[in-house]
């Protein structure tokens, strides 16, 4: 097959649009697809890619340089020192405690202990892009198990800078042994130089691109701003790069770690969402096309080989690593049912296990069997995290929860009040508050444990429990109750307790939450009178505003809003009735036309009942005219 660099550039394009998507959709995400893509056109499967695919890897290897960057930039010095405590407590002590465990373990398996440290620190990271992803797609990035797992992504993220400046010392293979002769064939500055000199070599230029990035980068980012041209601006940005790519590869350091300083230094810079918007095209393309490269290289002949082998380490990571973050959660104080959801979706080895291990066969470290074996069993253990995952939510956490829920029971709820509020997030707890503040007692009930507990250091006395349980409301004093508000955030767990309430409790009043207008459909079609749209009064609040502001007596917009506000409730009725798709766009139009045509109806009734001389259409044109630019308006 013509390998040219155009028939090359148009495999791996046409691989990533087709396997990416693919990936995504099955949940697997955009790094498994990638890798995936690489798999299927390397010279283990189809064949489209073959040695070249090497070539490929150093120029997409620039794609990890931005990313570096990009996470530099967004690692603001303030930000840092206000998470210190849980970054460096549980992020730090999770990195040292799994290198340890992982390099013992590799000591067990007759490795150097140079080579165990090196396979101890890469193995220790986890994937930023799969468990962030993951984590946000279930809604979990503000739970406890969310925080934690951020924490700690963070902490590696930051560590990776101090391994690749660790790395060149653990050194024991000639370039010839470690199968990375060819991989790089330049000279650097320090070459030959003794391990020590090394070193001052590495933090004098550490040093050098911080003061250079404060000093004089700044300056040329403001003196190219006012060219006012964008392409000079992000060429400017890749020059950047590009020349800290260059000096870090001369002193012989990765040059991700400058473009990493180097993003540290410009991130309270005035230009960091410029710089920001402009490189990540660069980044992604590039990085996929790395991840891409990765795949095709993984010899699979050396994988069936070694098959027992790579399995044997998956295995002894997964484990590892959920032992390690499960004992810190505890130690944490992290709730037993976040703490596994925590464990459970960390256990996966990193994306810039790659990047290290291409830099540790590069630097010497770990020889290319090594460095094969290891890079499938970083893909084999990403590939599984879906599964993980769905193993742990279906088996594990359902009994997790019902442990919790018993000691939670163990506290008897010790008060029966006129009003329940189910769910104390931010909806429920302003009404909470509210009532609180008019004297008026209420029951509050949550399921997020982390939820209750902080609540309780507030002073709400809130009680732990599944709202939707018959039992629960009982004790709650459900029977004896006037009033139940149900703001839990689950619309389906909101159905479900509604049928729980109309069941045991039918003479409570229920009010409930919607989130919007399609969630109220269903709660009006399972029989509720009282719904309310979280965001629908701000929403009118803000429209009063910009009324008064344009001219309107506050009275006047306050009334039409209310107008709006009753037109809109009673045509919600005849929209929830309607199922098909294509008859509700039509009848919602006729209900928007209807409620312009009332509300224009009603203003002008109030502006002649308050004997306005001036009406809408005379601010339009005003508006024009300033917009024209009359200053004569």
């Amino acid at each position: 097959m013509d390998h040219s660099f155009f028939t090359t550039a148009l495999v791996f394009l046409a691989a990533a649009v087709l396997f990416v998507p693919l990936a995504k959709k099955s949940g697997l995400g955009s790094v498994l697809g990638y890798l995936i893509a690489g798999v299927i056109i390397g010279p283990y499967a189809l064949g489209f890619v073959g040695q070249e695919g090497q070539d490929i890897m150093h120029f997409a290897e620039f794609g990890v340089v931005m990313m570096l960057f990009l996470i530099g930039l967004e690692l603001e010095p303030e930000l840092l020192w206000k998470l210190r405590k849980s970054i460096l407590g549980l992020g730090g002590l999770q990195v040292i405690l799994t290198t340890l465990v992982i390099a013992g373990i590799a000591l067990l398996f007759h490795f150097a202990w140079q080579q165990a440290l090196a396979l101890g620190m890469i193995l220790s990271l986890s994937s930023t892009a799969i468990v962030l992803q993951t984590l946000s797609e279930k809604g979990l990035m503000k739970t406890a198990a969310g925080q934690s797992a951020f924490s700690v992504l963070l902490f590696q993220d930051i560590a990776v800078i101090p391994m690749l400046g660790l790395f060149p010392l653990l050194a024991t293979l000639q370039a010839g042994q470690s199968g990375a002769a060819d991989t790089h064939a330049v000279t650097n500055w320090v070459e030959g130089q003794p391990a020590w000199l090394h070193t001052v070599i590495v933090l004098g230029s550490i040093a050098a691109v911080i003061a250079v990035g404060r000093v004089a980068v700044r300056p040329l980012l403001r003196i190219v701003a006012k060219t006012k041209m964008r392409e000079i601006f992000t060429a400017s940005a890749l020059l950047i790069i590009v020349g800290i790519a260059v000096l870090m590869t001369q002193i012989g350091l990765s040059p991700a770690l400058g473009a990493f300083l180097a993003g540290v230094v410009l991130a309270n810079s005035e230009y960091k969402h410029e710089l920001e918007s402009d490189i990540e095209p660069f980044k992604g393309l590039l990085l996929g096309v790395f991840f891409m490269a990765v795949g095709a290289s993984i010899d699979f002949n050396l994988v069936s080989q070694q098959f027992r082998e790579i399995l044997l380490w998956v295995c002894i990571l997964i484990a590892v690593k959920v032992i390690v973050l499960l004992l810190l959660g505890k130690f944490f104080k992290v709730s037993t049912e976040q703490n596994f959801i925590f464990s459970f979706s960390l256990t996966q080895v990193g994306e810039f296990a790659f990047v290290l291990f291409s830099f540790s066969l590069q630097q010497g470290i770990l020889s290319a069997q090594t460095t094969s074996i290891m890079t499938a069993v970083v893909a084999i253990s990403m590939a599984l995290t879906p599964l993980i995952i769905l193993l742990n939510e279906k088996l594990i956490l359902p009994r997790v929860g019902t442990d919790e829920l018993e000691e939670r029971q163990a506290d008897e709820i010790d008060e029966k009040n006129p009003v329940i509020i189910a769910g104390f997030g931010h909806f429920g707890s302003v009404i909470g508050r509210f009532l609180r503040a008019n004297k008026i007692p209420a029951t509050y009930l949550d399921l997020d444990s982390d939820r209750v507990d902080a609540l309780r250091n507030l002073g709400f006395k809130v009680f732990y429990g599944d709202a939707s349980r018959d039992d629960l409301l009982r004790a709650a004093g459900a029977q004896q109750a006037k009033i139940i508000i149900i703001a839990i955030n689950s619309p389906e767990k909101r159905l479900e307790m509604i049928e729980t309430v109309k069941k045991h409790f039918p003479h409570l009043h229920m009010l409930v939450r919607a989130s919007d207008r399609y969630d109220a459909y269903d709660l009006m079609n399972a029989g509720m009178l009282h719904i309310y749209r979280e965001t629908l009064d701000t929403s009118l609040r803000v429209g009063v505003d910009v009324m008064t502001l344009m001219g309107y007596r506050k009275y006047t917009a306050k009334r039409l809003a209310k107008n709006f506000l009753k037109y809109d409730e009673a045509n919600l009725k005849r929209l929830s009735a309607i199922r098909n798709p294509e008859d509700y766009v039509v009848e919602a139009r006729k209900h928007i036309e209807e409620i312009e045509a009332t509300i224009q109806s009603d203003r002008q009734n109030l502006l002649n009942e308050a004997d306005i001389s001036w009406d809408p259409d005379t601010l339009r044109e005003e508006a024009r005219t300033l917009q024209n630019g009359d200053a004569a308006s």
